[in-house]
C-alpha cells in the first residue's frame, strides 16, 4: 500500500485527554479516533492488527477444539431474566425498549446465548465435552472509560464457553484453555504476561484467572508474593493479619473526642497508633439501602468486592444521614442499632482498642470485642497490603503491582444451566445440569496493551506476527527518478513474495518520513536513497534498532525475507 493513501493523518502533539503512552501514539499515529466517551473507530491500521490478534485467537481456539459461532449483540431481555442476571447487573448493562415495547439489552457478555444456543443440542451425555467461541461487538456501559482501548464502553471481544459433564472434564479443559492463552498472549508478542487467581464477579463460579501485564499503568492492583508462586488480584488476595497478644485487658471507658472524626485525628487525639483503632466503613445495600458497617483494624481498609460476595448483593458508600439513628465519625459496635455490624479478621485476637461509642464526640478506649460485645464470627473483608503475610507461604513477602488484564477465564460450575433449565440425560438415564467455562480476550485491549509494554518515545514497536505491515519501504528523495525507478521495482518484487508492505514515496523531507514511519512502529524499515545507491545499496533497519545493515540491491528481498521469517518465528 502506498501511504499517500492511507486515510488518517499522524502528528506530533500529545492528545490532551490521553493518559498513557498507548492512547496517545494510537491517536497521534492514526489507529483510532474517539467518537464519544469510551467509544472509537478504528482505522485500517487498526484493523490490520486486529485481524492479525483475532486470526492468532482462532487458530489456538481452533486447536483445542473450540468451534466459532456468532451471538447477537441485542438481546431480549427475557434471556437474561432467565439467568437471573438482567436483575442483578448493574447500570453497566445497557437496557433499552424496542419499537414494540419489548425490553431489549446490548450484550455485555454472552454466557445466556451461548446457553440459549446448544440447550437443545447437548440433551444427551454423548454430545459433551464441547466449546464454542465467537469474536465480537460487545458493550459495557463503563462509569469510568479510560486509556484509550484498555478501558472502553464499546469494544471486541473473543469469548468462548466450554460445557462438560463432570468437573474433572472441565478441570483438564480448563487446563487446556490455560496453555492456549499462554500461547496466545507470546504469539501477540506478550510473553511477560501473568496468571492471576481473581474473583469471579458477576460472571459466577468458583475458579477464576486473570492475565495481567504487569505495567505502572495498569487499571489492577495484584498482590504478587515475593518468596512463592502466590499470586492474585488485590479483589481475590486474602488478607492475613496476626495480632500480638494482649498482656492484660485495659478496663472500658468512654472519652470525650470533640470533633474528632477520622480515625487518624482520634488515635493521635488518643496518643494511640492507628492499629489500636477499631474503625467503622459504612455502607448500604443498593437493593435496599440497609445500612452494613464493617469494623476493621484502623490501618487496614475494606475491600468492596470482598464484601458484596460475601452478602451476594451490591452495596454503595453510606450516606449518613440525621434521621439514620447513627452518629457519623463516632460509630462502635457497642450498642449499635440500625445496621449489620461485619467483623474483618483483622480484628480477631486485638484488644485494648478505640473504637466509637455511638455518641457524638465520643469513643471508648480500652475495647475488647469478646468482653465488651461478645462472641462474633470474624471475615476476610480488608485489602492485602504491600508487606503482606503471603496466604501460601506464610511469608510476609507480598508486594502490591499494577497490570493490564489482557484475559481472563472462570469455572462457572451450573450457575447458568441450571437458571436455564439445560439439562442432559447420562447413560443410566439420570438427568443432570452441565457445568461451564468461560474464556475471554479483549482484542483491541490486546493490542494497546502490546504497544503499552513494547514503545519508545517516537511510536510503538509492533511484533511483526502482528503488526499492521512487515516491511515499511522509504523512498527518501522521490524526486531523483534514479532512487524512484529503484524503489518502485523494489515494493513491486516484495509484494510479489506475498512481503506486506507499506510504501512511503511522498515528496517529504527525510525527517518527517522517518516520523511517520516510528508512529506506524512496523518491525522492518527499508530505504532507498541518494547516499544508499552511490554504493549500490538499500540500508534495512528494524524498529527496534537490533539490525541495521547495508545490503547490495541484487540481494534485498531475499534478505528482507530470511529477516520477515525470523521475526515471525521469535
Amino acid at each position: 500500500m502506498k501511504l499517500d493513501k492511507l486515510i488518517g493523518e499522524r502528528f506530533k502533539e500529545k492528545p490532551a485527554d490521553s493518559i498513557i503512552d498507548s492512547h496517545a501514539l494510537m491517536v497521534r499515529g492514526g489507529y483510532i479516533k474517539n467518537v464519544a466517551n469510551g467509544i472509537f473507530s478504528s482505522y485500517a491500521i487498526m484493523r490490520r492488527i486486529a485481524r492479525k490478534i483475532e486470526q492468532i485467537i482462532r487458530e489456538e481456539m481452533d486447536a483445542i477444539d473450540g468451534q466459532e459461532v456468532l451471538f447477537p449483540v441485542v438481546m431480549p431481555a427475557s434471556l437474561w431474566q432467565e439467568s437471573g442476571r438482567y436483575e442483578s447487573v448493574g447500570k453497566e448493562l445497557l437496557r433499552f425498549t424496542d419499537r414494540n415495547g419489548s425490553p431489549m439489552l446490548l450484550g455485555m457478555t454472552h454466557e445466556e446465548a451461548a446457553v440459549h444456543l446448544v440447550r437443545e443440542y447437548g440433551q444427551t451425555y454423548a454430545k459433551y465435552p464441547f466449546m464454542v467461541y465467537q469474536i465480537q461487538t460487545k458493550f459495557r456501559d463503563e462509569a469510568r472509560p479510560r486509556g484509550g482501548l484498555i478501558r472502553v464502553r464499546e469494544f471486541t471481544m473473543k469469548d468462548a464457553y466450554s460445557f462438560h459433564t463432570s468437573q474433572e472434564d472441565l478441570e483438564a479443559y480448563y487446563d487446556r484453555c490455560f496453555r492456549a492463552y499462554e500461547r496466545i498472549f507470546a504469539r501477540a508478542g506478550l510473553p511477560e504476561v501473568i496468571s492471576v487467581a481473581s474473583d469471579s464477579g458477576m460472571m459466577g463460579g468458583k475458579i477464576a484467572h486473570e492475565f495481567m501485564l504487569l505495567t505502572p499503568v495498569g487499571e489492577d492492583s495484584i498482590a504478587i508474593c515475593r518468596s512463592c508462586d502466590y499470586r492474585a488480584n488485590l479483589e481475590a488476595a486474602a488478607s492475613i493479619v496476626k495480632n500480638d497478644p494482649v498482656d492484660a485487658l485495659l478496663p472500658l471507658a468512654k472519652t470525650h473526642t470533640p470533633d474528632m472524626m477520622t480515625i487518624e485525628d482520634v488515635c493521635n487525639y488518643l496518643h494511640l497508633p492507628i492499629d489500636k483503632a477499631c474503625k467503622a466503613v459504612v455502607y448500604q445495600k443498593a437493593a435496599t439501602e440497609e445500612y452494613v458497617i464493617v469494623f476493621i483494624r484502623g490501618d487496614r481498609d475494606v475491600n468492596e468486592t470482598k464484601l458484596r460476595n460475601y452478602l451476594r448483593e451490591d452495596v454503595f458508600p453510606a450516606a449518613i444521614t440525621e434521621n439514620s439513628g447513627l452518629k457519623a465519625g463516632f460509630l462502635g459496635p457497642m450498642d449499635l442499632k440500625n445496621a449489620i455490624a461485619l467483623f474483618d479478621n483483622s480484628l480477631d485476637g486485638a484488644g485494648n482498642l478505640c473504637c466509637g461509642a455511638n455518641e457524638t464526640d465520643y469513643h471508648y478506649i480500652g475495647f475488647n470485642i469478646e468482653r465488651d460485645v461478645g462472641r462474633v464470627e470474624y471475615y476476610d473483608f480488608a485489602k492485602a497490603t504491600d508487606g503482606g503475610t503471603c496466604p501460601k507461604c506464610g511469608q510476609a513477602s507480598l508486594e502490591i503491582s499494577r497490570g493490564i488484564e489482557v484475559g481472563n477465564i472462570f469455572q462457572l460450575g451450573d450457575k447458568y444451566t441450571k437458571s436455564m433449565e439445560m439439562k442432559y440425560i447420562d447413560d443410566s438415564g439420570a438427568t443432570h445440569y452441565p457445568i461451564m467455562g468461560c474464556y475471554g480476550i479483549g482484542v483491541g485491549r490486546l493490542a494497546a496493551s502490546v504497544c503499552e509494554a513494547s514503545h519508545d518515545e517516537y511510536g510503538p514497536i509492533w511484533p511483526m506476527p502482528i503488526a499492521p505491515w512487515q516491511v515499511h519501504l522509504c523512498c527518501v528523495r522521490a524526486d531523483d527518478d534514479s532512487v524512484r525507478s529503484i524503489a518502485d521495482e523494489l515494493y513491486e518484487k516484495l509484494i510479489a513474495q506475498g512481503i506486506e508492505t507499506i510504501y512511503d514515496d511522498r515528496v517529504v523531507s527525510a525527517g518527517i518520513m522517518f516520523s511517520d514511519a516510528d508512529l506506524l512502529g512496523v518491525p522492518l524499515r527499508l530505504i532507498a536513497s541518494p547516499r544508499n545507491l552511490k554504493d549500490g545499496c538499500c540500508e534495512i533497519v528494524s524498529r527496534d534498532k537490533s539490525i541495521n545493515k547495508k545490503v547490495n540491491i541484487a540481494d534485498v528481498v531475499e534478505e528482507v525475507m530470511q529477516i520477515v521469517q525470523g521475526m515471525m518465528n521469535v
